[in-house]
């Protein structure tokens, strides 16, 4: 079952997250290597992490046990582990073996694993308003990544784990920021602009729901998932993305609609799952070449245009 709230707020997450790999000026291929804090374990956060480490072990060709090396969950209580007594079924598949974490214990805090860890970046899905501090994103500053970035998730505005004035102020000008909540780009004067992304789920659900419906498959896949997410993470060019801009601007929504879209019913076809609709069987979608499934699934897009209804005596 397709639950925007997790999978929708997973995937254009996880497309933030490989964009932060673009913006270091390195291929999706290295988010392998990239270190992530996820604050918050909550639904949310642990879609957020499940479907990461399912890019990852899909990337490396390795298991989703190996691929969890690089991503460190904290809650109210600190840094999970497995030496947690009462730790909760859904986040168990996410603690950290206490000998993988040199420096680092059960319940270390956000701070204490921040400077240990130095990760790329730093994920809030808390809904605990300022939980990043001046201390914790200062500390961010001390990343291994050339281009540090902060994911303030929550919302409303009053829940986000920090503002974007905050992130750039205290963590540096240099990093890339993704909220859940609207914020205004910052001025870091000069002629410099902090951009602000706002990594809301209207980017993938559309997509998700056309594309599945034309594919005809009965269900959604992590593959399909996956597939949303890599599509948006490579739909921003180059110039744009090195400036820290994750997501598309709102006026070309339809037309990544159609291109997310067209990713999930092609990967519904590789998985084999679909079964098409009405006259577009699985031979006619197995055929179809990239551009010709982009221009179907914008063909079978809803406009709003209403034809005008004038009484006439």
């Amino acid at each position: 079952m397709f639950n925007d709230d997790i999978q929708g707020t997973a995937g254009v997450a996880l497309a933030g997250l490989l964009g932060t790999v673009r913006a270091q000026g390195r291929p999706l291929s290295d988010f392998v290597n990239q270190k992530i804090v996820v604050v918050g374990a909550g639904s949310a956060g642990l879609g957020v992490l499940k479907m990461a480490i399912q890019a990852v072990a899909k990337m490396c060709g390795c298991s989703e046990l190996a691929a969890k090396s690089q991503f460190f969950l904290i809650d109210k209580d600190g840094l999970v582990t497995t030496e947690r007594s009462n730790l909760a079924p859904a986040a168990a598949p996410f603690a950290k073996n206490p000998r993988d974490i040199e420096g680092l214990s059960e319940g270390s805090s956000i701070i204490d694993v921040v400077k240990k860890v130095k990760p790329h970046v730093l994920v809030g899905l808390s809904d605990v308003g300022g939980i990043f501090n001046e201390e914790v994103l200062k500390a961010m500053r001390e990343s291994v990544s050339t281009k540090p970035a902060i994911f303030a998730m929550s919302n409303p505005t009053m829940n986000a784990e920090c503002t974007a004035i905050d992130a750039f102020r205290h963590a540096g000008e240099n990093i890339v920021f993704a909220s859940g909540s609207p914020f205004e780009n910052v001025d870091l004067g000069n002629g410099k602009v902090g951009h602000v992304n706002q990594a809301n789920n209207m980017y993938l659900f559309p997509g998700i729901g056309l594309g599945t419906l034309l594919s005809g498959a009965r269900l959604i896949t992590d593959g399909m998932l996956q597939a949303a997410s890599e599509c948006l993470a490579s739909y921003m060019v180059e110039d744009d993305i090195l400036k820290g801009i994750l997501y598309p601007s709102i006026d070309s929504i339809r037309e990544v609609t159609a291109e997310v879209g067209a990713a999930v019913l092609r990967a519904a076809v590789e998985e084999d799952l679909a079964d098409g609709r009405d006259d577009v069987g699985p031979r006619e979608l197995a055929h179809m070449s990239k551009e010709e499934t982009v221009e179907y699934v914008r063909h079978n897009m809803w406009f709003p245009v209403y034809s005008p209804l004038v009484h006439e005596k």
